[in-house]
C-alpha cells in the first residue's frame, strides 16, 4: 500500500478523480459476486442409513449470461456400521441462455474432483466431468431459489 503526496488544486482533483473511478469499479465489481450453497440430510431407518451434505458455493456475474463459481462440497454417509466422509471442489462455468424479469435457465459446464474416506481404509480420489442444467427463480432483488440436475 502507498501514499500519494497532493501538492496543488489540480493534483488533488486530478487525484480525487482516480480515487472515485477505483472505488466506483470495487462497488460494481462486488455487485457481481454472488454467494449460496445446498445443505441435505437423509435417514432410512429400515436400512439403517445416514447421510448428511453441506456444499457452500460464491461466485462472480460477468454480465447477465455469463458467470464462474465454485461449489466446496462435504458429506458424510453412514450405511450399516461404514462410514465414508467425502470432500470435493467443483468449479463451473454457467451459461444463462434465457432469462425474464423472474425465472432463469442456465446450464454449468463443472469439473468437479474429489477424496472419500472409508472408515478404516485408505483414501481414494474421484472425478466427474459434465453438463448440468438448472433453474433459478428470484425472489427478490437479493435472493433466488436456485434447483440443478446432475451430479
Amino acid at each position: 500500500m502507498g501514499f500519494i503526496c497532493l501538492t496543488n488544486k489540480n493534483e488533488m482533483k486530478k487525484g480525487l478523480l482516480v480515487l472515485f473511478v477505483l472505488l466506483a469499479t470495487l462497488a460494481v465489481k462486488a455487485q457481481g459476486v454472488y454467494v449460496g450453497g445446498s445443505f441435505s440430510i437423509w435417514r432410512a431407518s429400515t436400512e439403517n442409513s445416514t447421510s448428511f451434505m453441506i456444499a457452500p458455493e460464491i461466485g462472480y456475474n460477468f454480465n447477465e449470461k455469463w458467470a464462474l463459481g465454485a461449489e466446496l462440497g462435504y458429506s458424510h454417509d453412514y450405511l450399516k456400521g461404514a462410514y465414508i466422509n467425502s470432500l470435493s471442489v467443483a468449479p463451473y462455468i454457467r451459461w444463462s441462455y434465457y432469462q425474464n424479469d423472474i425465472v432463469r435457465l442456465f446450464l454449468d459446464g463443472t469439473a468437479a474432483i474429489g477424496f472419500n474416506k472409508v472408515k478404516d481404509s485408505d483414501t481414494t480420489k474421484f472425478g466427474q466431468i459434465g453438463l448440468r442444467p438448472g433453474i433459478a427463480v428470484k425472489l427478490n432483488d437479493h435472493f433466488s431459489f436456485i434447483a440443478k440436475y446432475g451430479f
